[in-house]
């Protein structure tokens, strides 16, 4: 298969992506005692710069989440959390409070600090979501924070003729359906996608972003480094694959549908300095910010 690229003057074959390598989660809780897999942040794979975690909580056990995530710091980085069912309210020391959907997002930035809480707003029934944790440059560390939050309502969901649904949280479809979310330090795509059976999916991404895709229900198969159907290339539920470099990506679902995540981000290319809530460039950095916070200049909790 050939594919080139319509705005490409030189009309070059694009490059199409395709499987590193991929690996499943680990089961783990975080906050206070929440249950969720971890699958950005482990030691099978611990970045994908700009990306430092993505975790998925997933349950309909109220036990497992109803203690939720009290109030906690946050320093140098963004915090993306997406819904797919239930209710979570945030609240913050900066008088920002508000409740996510299914299909919102709020894309936090804590810049140089930030206290926070994120609880369920349910007693009971499922409660499934994502949480992302984006890289800020040294440039953008220590600046105010900053919130982009969106209902479901104003995440577009693109819908196509042969049944495709894609919910665009950030960056831009390949037919020109624009994410509510600017970012303008990586990047980013964020994509939530739902394939009916047997049905062929194409987006385009820039070439040195570094990408993966997750995927959430069915199965799926990458299109090879030729743009050629491949059954070696098969990402099954729950699984991440990262994605080799390239200018686009296709993948095709089997007979029982899939629903999966692209997400794919400029890489910063800087050191990263990590404890607990706190990402930085420098060990340095990580201890005033671990100072800072218990001398209380994070504020008031929330």
């Amino acid at each position: 298969m050939t594919t080139t690229n319509k705005i490409n003057d030189n009309l070059t074959p694009l490059q199409h992506r395709t499987v590193m390598h991929q690996l499943p989660g680990m089961p783990t809780s975080d906050g206070a005692g929440v249950k969720l897999t971890r699958i950005i942040g482990t030691r099978h794979l611990d970045t994908l710069d700009p990306f430092l975690m993505l975790d998925c909580f997933e349950s309909d056990d109220a036990d497992d989440y109803v203690a939720g995530f009290p109030t906690h710091p946050h320093r140098g980085f963004e915090t993306v959390t997406y819904l797919l069912n239930g209710r979570m309210r945030h609240k913050d020391n900066a008088g920002n409070e508000g409740v996510i959907e299914p299909g919102g997002v709020q894309w936090m930035s804590a810049g140089r600090g930030i206290l926070h809480s994120e609880m369920p707003e349910q007693e009971e029934g499922l409660l499934k979501g994502f949480q992302l944790w984006v890289n800020l440059p040294a440039s953008a560390k220590m600046s105010e924070p900053n919130y982009q939050e969106f209902p479901p309502e104003s995440t577009p969901l693109e819908r196509r003729d042969n049944g495709t649904e894609i919910r665009v949280i950030a960056g831009e479809t390949s037919e020109g359906t624009v994410g509510p979310v600017i970012n303008n330090y990586t990047y980013p795509t964020y994509l939530d996608v739902t394939l009916p059976a047997n049905t062929s999916f194409e987006q385009a991404l820039a070439s040195e972003h570094n990408a993966f895709i997750y995927v959430v229900e069915g199965e799926l198969q990458v299109r090879d480094a030729e743009g050629n159907v491949s059954k070696n290339n098969t990402v099954r539920a729950k699984n991440l694959a990262v994605l080799t470099k390239g200018d686009t990506v296709t993948v095709d679902s089997a007979n029982d549908g899939a629903r999966f995540l692209l997400i794919a981000g400029q890489p910063l290319n800087e050191p990263v300095a990590r404890m607990g809530p706190f990402v930085m460039n420098t060990e340095a950095e990580l201890h005033q910010a671990v100072n800072d916070f218990h001398n209380g200049k994070f504020g008031q909790p929330a």
